[in-house]
């Protein structure tokens, strides 16, 4: 079977459209729905995002003394607790949350959108 090359010129084959991002309201959605976490974990996770975004809101009232680089290593380490506990009893979760990262961070990181969460 010969390889098939790209053209010079030629369209990039177009990359299968995913699933849309999750938005924080859908991903608790589906956290709380899942079976792959017990519930004395869900409410550890629950308190923990609770923390997360309760440091987000001091962050842009100003009475919290960090940079959102300072806050973005919370967000990747729950992130990774959240990945690690759904990867092989709820992998489609998993993957949703994976394909999310980016989208989640920006919510997070920009004033405005963060501002209509509450």
């Amino acid at each position: 079977m010969q390889a098939q090359r790209d053209e010079p010129g030629a369209p990039a084959a177009a990359k299968p459209a995913g699933a849309p991002p999750l938005d924080l309201k859908t991903l608790e959605q589906r956290l709380k729905e899942t079976d792959a976490i017990g519930v004395m974990t869900k409410l550890s996770l629950k308190n923990q995002v609770d923390d997360l975004l309760g440091q987000f809101r001091d962050y842009y009232a100003g009475r919290l003394q960090a940079t959102l680089t300072d806050l973005r290593r919370p967000f990747e380490l729950l992130l990774m607790k959240v990945l690690s506990l759904l990867q092989d009893s709820d992998p489609g979760l998993a993957r949703a949350i994976h394909d999310s990262h980016d989208a989640l961070w920006d919510i997070l990181s920009n004033r405005d959108k963060f501002s209509k969460l509450a």
